[in-house]
């Protein structure tokens, strides 16, 4: 490893210097955030997005690399590093009305920033700007930051994959990230090691068969009731052929199925999410979902058609991973700024990252205290734009603890 500078400020004394380099430039941060809220860009579509960071990239001296499409990764330190933890951050918005009523709301009919991911792409960028300043110690110490803002988290399957195949991955030995949680006070990180959220797929199911009167249901394969069927008895079915430790949840978000009250249609579908908190069960479920509804729809006659998308597995935390974010969200936010979480039925593709490097994900604060608890995907979410500071503080200097764990300092 190389010589230590000897006119660097190591240990919590830069930490303090980084910590500080982001309130700094909060104000301007800022900005980033609510010009990205404005211009919200759905999946595989974050060409605006990604052409802002690249300016703001470009002005701070950092190195970086566009990505085909949308997204692109970039690099502080030495490129032949001993250590190389990589920060995630996802562009995508949904297909959402904004009804947050914020002056900077969304300009795009339909689309809003309603995930937070304009606060995690900030953050990153933050943390992106702040250590850049610091690149000499960080060279110093054979340490080397990626910053991977990737494109189309919200959609399976998602932009995780085409980040990797581009070698975003490449010569890293660590991979953090932030959640907005609305849940949480700002200025307070949820943390859990193991795994924090669940496998998540998607689930349509198509039936068509013979329609006619509702007066006739015997002349007809009745569809409607064997659909009604597929919606009520598969999650059962699931419920008892699946080990209930397993936290398996399959959940209907669209029905449809004729146009007349007197008509029995000839096709209908559903579709919906099915969950798994377990991911051995998830990898294990091979085509248990086709199986059930052909049983089920057998009765009727109809023919039923099942596409299960595989979406992605449960996030697995790591203990070291998670002690470097605690340590630093310790040194860079307060003593009490950890507080405990659950694993949730939320799906996230950050999981495919730590299917090849370990890393953890943190739950950070977004609600103000006293304020109200909004909901994630929904149009009318405000996040306390504190947020956007104290996620750059704990990513920065949780870069600076990578490898460094058994101590308190976060360089050695």
């Amino acid at each position: 490893m190389s010589a230590r500078l000897p006119t660097q400020h190591l240990g919590t004394d830069l930490v303090d210097a980084v910590r500080s380099e982001v309130d700094d430039i909060a104000p301007e941060l800022i900005q980033v955030r609510r010009d990205l809220h404005a211009h919200p860009e759905l999946s595989w579509q974050e060409t605006r997005s990604t052409e802002l960071l690249a300016e703001q990239l470009t002005a701070a001296g950092i190195e970086h690399r566009l990505l085909p499409g949308s997204g692109l990764i970039a690099d502080v330190g030495p490129r032949d590093a001993d250590r190389r933890v990589a920060l995630r951050a996802d562009l995508d918005a949904l297909p959402i009305p904004d009804r947050s009523g914020l002056p900077f709301a969304s300009t795009v009919e339909g689309v809003a920033h309603a995930c937070g991911h304009d606060v995690h792409t900030t953050a990153v960028l933050g943390a992106a700007l702040a250590l850049k300043k610091h690149e000499q110690a960080l060279t110093a110490h054979g340490r080397a930051v990626r910053f991977l803002f990737q494109p189309a988290e919200e959609i399976v399957p998602g932009g995780a994959h085409h980040v990797m195949d581009h070698g975003g991955l490449d010569a890293v030995h660590q991979v953090l990230a932030v959640h907005c949680d609305p849940s949480v006070d700002v200025g307070q990180v949820g943390l859990v090691t193991g795994a924090i959220t669940s496998a998540c797929d998607a689930v349509h199911i198509t039936l068509s068969g013979k329609g006619g009167h509702t007066s006739r249901p015997h002349l007809t394969q009745d569809l409607t009731f064997a659909l009604a069927k597929v919606v009520t008895d598969v999650p059962a079915a699931l419920s008892r052929r699946l080990d209930p430790r397993a936290g398996a949840a399959l959940v209907w978000g669209q029905v449809h199925a004729g146009n007349a009250a007197n008509v029995i249609p000839a096709t209908g579908s559903v579709s919906g999410t099915l969950r798994i908190l377990d991911a051995e069960v998830w990898h294990q479920l091979g085509d248990l979902v086709e199986q059930l509804v052909a049983e089920i729809v057998a009765p009727y006659g109809v023919t039923a058609t099942t596409d299960h998308v595989r979406g992605v597995p449960p996030v697995v935390n790591s203990a070291a991973a998670v002690l470097s974010l605690s340590r630093a969200a310790s040194a860079a936010l307060g003593a009490d700024a950890v507080v405990p979480t659950q694993q949730s039925l939320g799906g996230e593709d950050f999981s495919w990252y730590l299917g090849s490097v370990p890393g953890a994900m943190a739950r950070l604060g977004t609600r103000t205290p006293g304020g109200p608890t909004y909901e994630l995907h929904q149009g009318d979410l405000v996040v306390d734009e504190r947020a956007i500071t104290y996620g750059a503080q704990l990513l920065a200097t949780a870069a600076l603890y990578h490898g460094a764990v058994e101590d308190d300092s976060p360089l050695r």
